[in-house]
């Protein structure tokens, strides 16, 4: 927990563009930074990234009002806005840096977190097995600063037009009553 009452949450879901726009309309989050966890170098850059060269996963770390959503909420928007069942991969992007992962800062989001995807294995909702690794946040780090709010400054961009839209879209209808206001 921050200083403020606010906790944070660190997710992989595929490219960080697409995530990013999800959660930062979701009441109760202030704030959403694109970065790479997981991996085993130092302030990596996108490109090393990108080459899956330093084990990092593309992740949003989420800074969130925990009485105003819970992470047992923002694990079911994650959940239901990426395929948890696609090892490294995520539609056209395919890698170990777009794995679905939860990265926990505490032992409390690991059990929530576990029992998220024990949950949703017995539903029976996916037709193959969850993939989603569970691992202790490390080796976080900020994306540059052209990846922050990427689809907010570029939405007019061929990807964000045909990927991340679409996805928006879906996601606001799926989950209209945890939208903030100006959504």
């Amino acid at each position: 927990m921050t200083q403020t009452g606010l906790e944070l949450a660190t997710l992989g879901a595929g490219c960080f563009w697409c995530v990013e726009a999800v959660f930062s309309d979701l009441k109760g989050v202030s704030r959403v930074e694109s970065g790479y966890s997981g991996g085993h170098i130092k302030n990596p850059a996108y490109k090393e990234v990108c080459a899956g060269r330093t084990g990092h996963a593309e992740v949003i770390r989420i800074e969130f009002d925990p009485k105003q959503i819970s992470f047992q909420q923002l694990l079911e928007v994650f959940f239901l806005t990426h395929d948890p069942t696609t090892l490294n991969r995520q539609g056209a992007d395919v890698g170990t840096q777009y794995r679905s992962a939860i990265f926990y800062h505490s032992e409390d989001q690991k059990k929530i977190a576990e029992s998220a995807i024990q949950a949703l294995s017995e539903t029976g909702e996916w037709q193959s097995p969850i993939v989603t690794v569970v691992e202790p946040l490390k080796n976080y780090f900020p994306a540059e600063n052209y990846h922050q709010d990427y689809f907010k400054n570029n939405s007019d961009q061929p990807y964000c037009a045909a990927v991340i839209r679409p996805k928006l879209e879906k996601f606001k209808k799926r989950f209209a009553e945890l939208l903030k206001e100006d959504s």
